[in-house]
Parts: C-alpha cells; sequence; structure tokens
C-alpha cells in the first residue's frame, strides 16, 4: 500500500501525540499501581501508524496539482454553421412538403354563382359569373403565366393567365389587378380583386376557359373535371 501523503502523515502524528498525552494522565489519575487496560486503547493511541484511506477521486489535496484538460473547448463557430445548415435544409423540405400538398386547381373566388355560358340577350356570355362584393379576392385557377392586367374592352379590366398547360384563363370586371405581365403565380395566388367596371350589372368576377388559348368553352365542365363545383345558379 502507498505511503499516505505528508499531510495525512502530520496529522496522523498529531493525533497519536495527542492520545499519548491522554493515556499518560489518564494513568496518573488511576489508582496507585493500575494501568489503563491496553485492550481498550486503539492503535493510533499507543503511537502506532494506522493506514489512511486515500481522499476521494477528484478531490484535490495539498502538494497535489490540478488535473488539465486534455481536450480544449469545440469551436462555436462550428456549432453556428451546424445549425444555419440545418435551418436551411429543413426549409427546403418544408418547402417540398408544402409544394406538394398545395391544390393543382382551386376556384377563382368566394360568391354565388349566377350566369352560365351560353347565349343571353342575344349574344354569347362566353363565361361564367360568380357574385361577390367589390374587393372580394380572385385567385389564380391553376399555375400559369400572367399575359394581361389591366383595362380591356368590355371588361372593364381583367386580368389573363396562360396556363403551363397551355389554356388561358380569363378574370373580367375586376377591381384591381395585384399582377403584372410575365409574372408567374400558383394556383391559389391572389391575382385580383372583384369589382364592377366594364358593361357589368354589379360587382361579380366574369371568368371564362379558351383552350389553346383561342377557343372559348364552357368553364363548367373544364372545372369538374379538376374537381371545381361552383355550386347552383341563382339569378
Amino acid at each position: 500500500m502507498p505511503a499516505p501523503p505528508a499531510a495525512l502523515k502530520g496529522r496522523a502524528a498529531i493525533v497519536a501525540v495527542a492520545a499519548g498525552a491522554f493515556v499518560a494522565a489518564g494513568q496518573q489519575l488511576m489508582p496507585s499501581g493500575e494501568k489503563v487496560p491496553m485492550d481498550n486503547v486503539a492503535p493510533m493511541a499507543l503511537g502506532q501508524p494506522q493506514a489512511v484511506a486515500a481522499p476521494p477521486t477528484g478531490v484535490e489535496t495539498a502538494g497535489t496539482e490540478p488535473g488539465l484538460l486534455e481536450e480544449g473547448p469545440a469551436d462555436l463557430g462550428q456549432f453556428a454553421d451546424m445549425l444555419n445548415n440545418g435551418s436551411k435544409v429543413a426549409d427546403e423540405i418544408a418547402a417540398q412538403v408544402q409544394a406538394k400538398l398545395r391544390p393543382l386547381f382551386t376556384k377563382f373566388t368566394s360568391g354565388t354563382f349566377t350566369s352560365g355560358y351560353g347565349m343571353r340577350w342575344g349574344a354569347l356570355h362566353a363565361g361564367v359569373d360568380i357574385a361577390a362584393p367589390i374587393g372580394t379576392p380572385i385567385v389564380a385557377v391553376e399555375d400559369g403565366t400572367v399575359i394581361s392586367a389591366g383595362p380591356a374592352s368590355g371588361f372593364g379590366m381583367w386580368v389573363r393567365l396562360l396556363g403551363d398547360d397551355g389554356t388561358v384563363t380569363v378574370y373580367g370586371h375586376i377591381n384591381t389587378a395585384l399582377v403584372s405581365v410575365g409574372q408567374h403565380v400558383l394556383a391559389g395566388d391572389q391575382i385580383a380583386t372583384v369589382g364592377d367596371r366594364g358593361e357589368s350589372t354589379g360587382p361579380h368576377c366574369h371568368f371564362e376557359v379558351w383552350l389553346n388559348g383561342t377557343e372559348r368553352v364552357d368553364p363548367l365542365p373544364w372545372l369538374a373535371t379538376r374537381g371545381i363545383s361552383l355550386g347552383p345558379e341563382r339569378d
């Protein structure tokens, strides 16, 4: 067993001396000829060396040097870079998930379906009308690029979108255009607000579908095949 540290040796010696003095004093107080029973005296009291337990791990004692860190602290700049990169990856994944969840087609505005496709007052009404208060949002039915946004004969103002599939959708009698020519929009993006401009009998959005950019068709079947219903027609 290794020898105890010098400081502990010194303490043991002091205890031994004090214990020896105690025993000597006790012998003087005992009746003449009697001695203190040695069986009841601890070895330390007799001045005999006694093993001293080593201090617990991690506890510094006199004469020892504090431990040194084997490795320095990590570079906080590296942690910052890792966090930034992780945040960018998370944003990219979230954008991809959002893109997959968004609708490919959506209803162009909310309101009451008041007029369908067909002859009206001796002329072809080449679209459908949804009545709604002025300022009601109008959104793109499908992804596409803005090819018109502004004044238009008969409509007062309109927005036209060229869909990625080659179909042109028309949004007429609008109050305000919120997009510009050349801008690409996604289904559900707001492009205008409902108005009462041009040859109009009240605030509404007139919607048309031009296949291949020129052939005007009834929007109801076209919308229905894309999961969109305008509800029952009401005057």
